[in-house]
């Protein structure tokens, strides 16, 4: 599957006339409880020409390439990725600590090594807390749960945990020990 998803990223740098400076795996497979037909949540971030940032007119900062049982595929343009990041955005967090990488560079290594300079425990705590009350009303209150459903509630609130523990965002590994 890899290599589906490294031509996957060629094909959105040539149609979208982008360079793709990260590629991530973000969902269940990043946290180590992948389930036999989980999909494949490729996440990754990208620069546009010089040309396209000069421009007039807003440029789009979301490419949303591939949504379907196997892949799901959608970047930030790196501004967007910033901005995230100076907001102390979880999910920027994630992405910069994910164990599985299909695409790297030196920019995604200065965005990672900027972390520590936004990282709030504050928001990102409550962001944990209200994803694991969100998905236990979303996926736990039914007559029967799929046993994954009960990760969408546990992982978020031992990410919480990490950070209260460790005081850092917390790492993605941290479910595959």
């Amino acid at each position: 599957m890899r290599d589906i998803i490294i031509e996957k990223l060629k094909e959105i740098e040539e149609k979208e006339n982008v360079r793709i400076i990260a590629a991530i795996e973000s969902g269940s497979r990043a946290w180590g409880f992948e389930s036999p037909n989980s999909d494949y949540d490729v996440r990754f971030i990208y620069v546009r020409t010089l040309e396209d940032y000069l421009k007039l007119e807003k440029t789009k900062d979301v490419i949303e390439w591939q949504l379907d049982d196997v892949l799901d595929i959608n970047g930030w343009d790196l501004k967007k990725a910033l901005q995230l990041m100076h907001d102390s955005n979880p999910s920027i967090f994630e992405w910069c600590a994910s164990p599985i990488i299909y695409r790297d560079s030196e920019s995604f290594k200065e965005l990672k090594a900027l972390r520590q300079e936004y990282y709030s425990r504050k928001k990102n705590l409550y962001h944990y807390w209200h994803m694991a009350n969100n998905n236990n009303q979303a996926y736990l209150q039914g007559e029967e749960v799929r046993i994954k459903k009960y990760f969408y509630v546990i992982r978020p609130l031992l990410a919480a945990k990490w950070v209260v523990d460790k005081k850092t965002h917390p790492q993605c590994f941290f479910l595959r020990y």
